[in-house]
């Protein structure tokens, strides 16, 4: 058994770096700027956005390359990451994608920049503020055009919103716009499409974002939150004492209650119990638990049918001098409703598979064998059919970290419970990704460690499994 335990444990490490792979590639693709959406909220004035975003990118460690190395076509640079805000690095890679000329390519987003510069530092000084809002704003646009349809349209609308103003402006700010229309038209004229189909393999080290992140959370460090730059640690911490707490108790009732009564199902097998436990336990099985919280919440909630002894408005702020009576009776008021929902689920599914797994365990020959010699009927299935029977359970039990984790989602968004699954949800409202990755990578651990703890009950279920796939006499 210990060298099956050190070998799940070693290769817990390769399939870590998998699931962290996946995990850190999911939050590169997610879509949206961070970095924008932190700013827009922060209120950033327009003349500091872009000191500011520098700034933010640094913090979060955007200005790095996602990966150890990056396989790419010859057209792309190596420093394409380099390029902020976000817009104007897709901007880039949308241009590269369609002609293949990266220096052409930058010095036209360089060419944009210039102008964008010129205008702001006269805009205060020259021509009337409608016409020449016209022409700021569509070259705050430019960079947002990927085709060349829309970035032809965009100069037109800035030359004609340049040709209603005085012939001052005109001359101060036409140097500046004709290099930028010289430097997008250099991008027809030397186009190098023949570097897309050129492979390259642009080698970044270790000073990467993936790197930083997989040592930071090695270190116990998840980052902190984009919408409130709270650490992660800190939200999960406080949001899994919920979810433990109802998932906890759920799974516990769901297996104290559901082993007997499958047990009795399948020893009273087509009597007239067994008919009624039956048609009991379908029904709950086919009733949503969500339908079930809505129905609960509407009859026992609420004053309007007289019942309304419970509340789903979440965690009740209590005196901190109150007593252990009155934290455990708000405390239970609280999860009552929710754990039921989450019971009565596990306990008709979990209640037909040691039904169905007990009678096929009493119709073996040990069983008859074990009658014959005159056990007692509670010694033949308890101790002898039940035991042989207990696969199923802690096949399913495997799944049972993971869900303790994760919470259920559904139930704690109804009953308004701030657990892992309210957490999750805000998150990904929210666009929280390092809380949303986080806990993806905390629930593939413990599924991972349920995986373990069933092979190691296996063993202890029954002592004729070999972990280790040898031959035992």
């Amino acid at each position: 058994m210990l060298r099956h335990l050190l070998s799940r444990l070693l290769l817990f490490v390769p399939m870590l770096l998998v699931i962290s792979f996946i995990a850190f590639g999911l939050n590169q693709c997610s879509p949206g700027d961070p970095v924008e959406a932190a700013l827009e909220s922060s209120g950033v004035m327009p003349a500091a956005y872009l000191r500011e975003y520098r700034q933010k990118a640094a913090a979060l460690e955007l200005d790095k390359p996602p990966f150890y190395f990056a396989v790419t076509s010859a057209a792309y640079p190596d420093t394409l990451y380099k390029i902020i805000p976000q817009r104007n690095r897709e901007t880039a890679a949308a241009l590269i994608a369609q002609f293949g000329n990266w220096p052409e390519i930058s010095r036209y987003l360089k060419q944009q920049d210039i102008f964008k510069a010129k205008l702001e530092s006269i805009r205060k000084d020259f021509g009337s503020k409608d016409q020449f809002n016209t022409a700021f704003y569509a070259i705050e646009r430019l960079p947002q055009a990927y085709q060349t349809v829309s970035i032809q349209a965009g100069l037109d609308s800035i030359g004609f919103a340049l040709a209603q103003q005085n012939p001052a402006l005109q001359q101060v700010v036409s140097p500046e716009f004709e290099a930028l229309k010289q430097a997008y038209q250099q991008i027809f004229l030397k186009q190098s499409r023949w570097k897309l189909y050129l492979p390259a393999i642009h080698w970044h080290g270790s000073n990467n974002r993936y790197h930083r992140w997989l040592a930071s959370i090695l270190k116990g460090d998840f980052g902190k939150s984009l919408k409130d730059g709270r650490l992660v640690s800190t939200k999960i911490r406080e949001a899994v004492s919920w979810t433990l707490t109802l998932n906890i108790t759920a799974i516990l009732l769901a297996y104290l209650l559901s082993v007997p009564i499958g047990v009795y199902s399948a020893v009273h097998q087509g009597s007239k119990a067994d008919r009624i436990i039956s048609t009991i336990l379908f029904g709950l099985d086919s009733m949503p638990n969500f339908w079930m919280a809505s129905l609960l919440i509407i009859f026992f909630t609420t004053p309007d049918y007289g019942m309304d002894f419970f509340r789903v408005l979440g965690p009740l702020s209590l005196p901190s001098d109150a007593g252990f009576w009155e934290r455990f009776l708000s405390a239970l008021a609280e999860i009552i409703l929710p754990v039921f929902c989450l019971t009565y689920g596990a306990l008709a599914y979990i209640s037909r598979q040691v039904r169905a797994s007990t009678i096929t365990a009493l119709q073996q020959d040990y069983i008859r064998t074990a009658r014959a010699k005159g056990l007692s009927s509670r010694q033949v299935v308890w101790k002898h059919a039940f035991r042989n029977a207990l696969f199923p359970l802690i096949t399913m039990f495997a799944s049972v970290f993971p869900a303790a984790l994760a919470g259920s989602v559904v139930i704690e968004h109804i009953f308004n419970i701030p657990g892992m699954g309210q957490l999750l949800i805000k998150s990904i409202q929210g666009d929280d990704w390092p809380v949303i990755y986080t806990i993806l990578m905390l629930a593939s651990l413990l599924t991972m460690v349920g995986i373990l703890i069933a092979d190691l009950l296996y063993a202890v279920a029954d002592p004729r499994v070999d972990l280790n796939n040898k031959n035992r006499n």
